[in-house]
């Protein structure tokens, strides 16, 4: 039995079934056409066992690519009127009598394939007024097809670009300074990924992509790899990102297993809703008893963020760069990073506020208790010879021995 049709696919089969009922033919199908085979996408047939989808053949000796090429007509009443037609194979096996196609447009005019119907007995009545029918469900046929062909075209552009960085051990990884407020001494890094200029593109919008395609855990792997090789060169901790969903892999547990962990600060990057605490309850629970510490990134910028620091009970939050921007300014925001502090500081928890880019935005943070700062005004991301500097560091230690139980 063969895969279970799409619901694209099965819309276009209805339209198949439509031209081959309407026409009285054995066969109608959706083929796709690559330059070097016809590929029988959806076929609806009065013979299944012989006919189905699927089907592929030399698009060079085809009926259908005779007809682009204007060797035959679209509609053929019989076969064996025109030897061009006798000479190709299906008019042999399985002795194809009677055909009309129509070929099948995307809408900026590339030809994705062809809406054909064939009888194996000739048909004396076919007619202009059927290749009018035909143009009509190739139409249709191509709408329903352009979204999946879209996607897919997205999907390739994707993976092409992605696969060349994966071959040549992830992303360009830099830290960028943490600072401790009240003192202004580095204590640690964030280790940030960097893909090519040209692209465009944010990390996180290169990340979610390769997450799309089937390629986020390996990219979300290798950049920790390569955080984890800057441990060695620097002083301090080094904050890691990553994904819930990349963090409960085997190869992540792995990973970060074999690290430091007392040096290692994971911050849960994902602003989706987290299906399975338990599962990363079982990861971090091992992790965090042998002194790697927790933090909840982007808190403020949306619901998640605040759900994730109920449930995992972290070491620190990370206040978001959109609530610290002119905070020093902003009584709302002041207000709200005021809350957070005072919540934090509660819960035992310590504060990062990240995208200080001011002597303003760092006093005002100072005067309301937040215990370190990271941004521009502190030191843009860059190459770990930046932080190599001799300056004094300190690394915070876990606020606990062993990690309370996590709830869902």
């Amino acid at each position: 039995m063969g895969k279970k049709r799409s619901d694209a696919e099965q819309q276009v089969a209805d339209l198949l079934r439509t031209a081959r009922k309407s026409l009285q033919m054995s066969v109608a199908f959706l083929s796709r056409l690559d330059g070097t085979t016809q590929h029988l996408e959806v076929v609806d047939s009065a013979i299944p066992l012989v006919f189905r989808d699927g089907i592929t053949q030399v698009q060079e000796t085809s009926f259908c690519q005779a007809i682009l090429d204007g060797k035959l007509p679209a509609v053929i009443p019989d076969v064996r009127d025109f030897p061009e037609a006798m000479k190709l194979p299906t008019a042999k096996i399985p002795r194809i009598r009677s055909y009309v196609s129509a070929p099948v447009r995307l809408s900026d005019g590339e030809l994705y394939g062809t809406f054909c119907a064939f009888g194996l007995s000739s048909d004396k009545e076919l007619a202009e007024r059927d290749k009018a029918l035909m143009d009509v469900l190739a139409s249709a046929a191509a709408v329903i097809v352009e979204p999946g062909v879209r996607a897919e075209g997205r999907r390739s552009e994707i993976v092409d670009r992605l696969d060349p960085v994966i071959a040549s051990g992830g992303p360009t990884v830099v830290l960028q300074p943490i600072v401790e407020l009240a003192t202004g001494r580095r204590t640690g890094a964030e280790a940030l990924s960097r893909f090519p200029r040209e692209w465009g593109m944010a990390p996180d919008v290169v990340f979610d992509q390769a997450h799309g395609v089937g390629l986020g855990h390996r990219l979300e792997l290798l950049a920790l790899e390569g955080a984890a090789r800057l441990l060695d060169r620097v002083g301090g901790y080094v904050s890691m990102n990553v994904s819930p969903a990349t963090l409960i892999t085997e190869d992540c547990r792995k990973l970060l297993a074999r690290l430091p962990l007392d040096r290692v600060l994971l911050e849960l990057s994902e602003h989706d809703r987290v299906e399975d605490y338990d599962a990363i309850a079982n990861v971090l629970g091992p992790l965090r008893a042998d002194g790697l510490r927790l933090a909840i990134d982007d808190v403020g910028a949306g619901f998640s963020s605040l759900h994730h620091i109920v449930v995992t009970s972290p070491d620190v939050i990370k206040i978001d760069r959109s609530i610290v921007s002119g905070l020093h300014a902003d009584p709302v925001l002041a207000k709200l990073v005021q809350s957070l502090v005072e919540f934090a500081h509660g819960c035992d928890i310590e504060v990062v506020a990240e995208g200080v880019e001011t002597v303003d935005e760092d006093a005002a943070l100072r005067s309301f208790g937040v215990d370190y700062g990271q941004g521009w005004h502190f030191g843009r991301p860059g190459p770990v010879e930046a932080l190599a500097d001799g300056a004094p560091v300190q690394v915070p230690r876990p606020r606990r021995e062993a990690t309370p139980s996590l709830t869902s």
